[in-house]
């Protein structure tokens, strides 16, 4: 008789779709729409930065709060009503005239990116046991990847269709492209293991015996034991530089290829791309790093690749320095992300996952709220991003250091 694939495998995929509509069309879609909107609404990059920050302030906002809910309520059900406010604001930020309107819509689609990405993430310490979740993290988080890739290929043949309004019509497109995923969620994602009479991925029946996940909804004094623990709040201090420092570079690669470098809006797309594609299993391949030498340790080489692709982007001002930065960032770009989804699951368990991620995603919320405007202000004031770029990779490899401590602070990653 042919053995049944496990709804786990399934759960994962869907996690995967969420994140490649959360991450990769809410959020990455805006930097290759950076330079038209910029165009279209006559906006300064202070600006452009500050509907980042908008952005990333809604996600700040519900990051902790979604990880939380999603404990309380289910990832099921907070996952899909995110996608779908997520879909509807995104449609609407396409209607944009004013900063204020844009500002706020994109503060809205942030709300409910940090509500589905943060469950999202969690779902493979729900359903796959510990030796195998760096792993089955990487899948969900290569979703971003595939979702940036294909943003790379719509966005810049919508705006080579419509012209002006073509950065308008990219919202509207990847907007419903959203709401259908959000019913999708619906339809397909459970909870836990148990919802389907199911052990994790990995785990025989012995090991569920002696590590039960509970299905009880998760009480206040829970969360209390989430937000008093050491070692979460320095995942969230390590993640924090992570935040301040990729954001720059996601939000400001298109417009300084196109606007201080002079290259059209799709070579810039077809690099952007490039970075897509490359970063689609990156999450896997870092996933199971942390997974072999433990978290620490995978963070810590992440964050050095990560701080050389930014400083190359700034100082090799060329296609191969280009390439080559999009390659080490492509190749690394999830790693962080994943690797702290599978620490915080470590140390709290499957049930807590979301909180717990969700706490330490605190610290990341805030340093990505504040990097868009840092780095355009810096641009505007330099008139250049070399001056940004230098200092994401100087904040990065502060993360790389911090990172060498995590295992020995955690104690229970090794």
């Amino acid at each position: 008789m042919e053995k049944k694939i496990h709804y786990g495998w399934i759960v994962i995929f869907m996690g995967m779709v969420a994140t490649v509509a959360a991450h990769g069309f809410g959020r990455m879609a805006y930097t290759i729409l950076l330079p038209a909107m910029k165009d279209g609404l006559h906006f300064d990059y202070t600006q452009l930065g500050l509907l980042g920050t908008g952005n990333f302030i809604g996600y700040l906002s519900m990051a902790i709060i979604g990880g939380f809910l999603a404990a309380r309520f289910g990832t099921r059900t907070v996952i899909s009503i995110a996608l779908l406010l997520m879909g509807v604001t995104m449609m609407l930020t396409g209607l944009a005239k004013s900063f204020g309107f844009a500002f706020a819509m994109r503060l809205l689609t942030g709300i409910g990116n940090g509500a589905a990405f943060v469950p999202a993430m969690a779902l493979g310490s729900a359903w796959f046991a510990v030796k195998n979740r760096g792993f089955a993290t990487g899948i969900v988080s290569g979703g971003i990847g595939l979702g940036t890739f294909l943003s790379g290929i719509i966005v810049p043949a919508i705006l080579a269709s419509y012209g002006t309004d073509g950065w308008r019509h990219s919202w509207y497109f990847l907007g419903a492209c959203v709401i259908g995923v959000a019913g999708i969620m619906w339809l397909f994602l459970r909870n836990q293991p148990q919802d389907k009479g199911l052990f994790p991925v990995g785990q025989d029946e012995k090991e569920a015996i002696l590590n039960p996940v509970s299905n009880d909804k998760v009480s206040a004094l829970d969360w209390k034991k989430v937000y008093r623990m050491k070692a979460i709040w320095y995942l969230g201090i390590v993640y924090f530089f992570y935040g301040l420092s990729y954001i720059i570079y996601m939000v400001f690669f298109a417009a300084y290829l196109v606007k201080e470098m002079g290259y059209t809006q799709v070579w810039a797309g077809g690099l952007w791309a490039t970075v897509g594609a490359l970063s689609i299993f990156c999450g896997v391949i870092w996933g199971s790093i942390s997974d072999r030498i433990g978290r620490g340790k995978g963070a810590a080489m992440a964050y050095l690749v990560l701080g050389l692709s930014y400083i190359i982007y700034a100082v090799v001002q060329n296609e191969f320095g280009f390439y080559l930065s999009a390659i080490l960032f492509g190749l690394t770009a999830w790693s962080i992300p994943t690797i702290m989804a599978a620490a915080a699951g470590d140390l709290v368990g499957p049930r807590l996952a979301p909180a717990g991620l969700g706490f330490a995603t605190l610290f990341f919320g805030i340093g990505q709220s504040i990097g868009p405007a840092i780095g355009g202000y810096l641009a505007d004031l330099t008139h250049s991003f070399m001056l940004p770029f230098l200092m994401a990779g100087a904040i990065s490899l502060v993360g790389m250091i911090l990172s060498f401590r995590m295992d020995s602070i955690t104690g229970e990653f090794n």
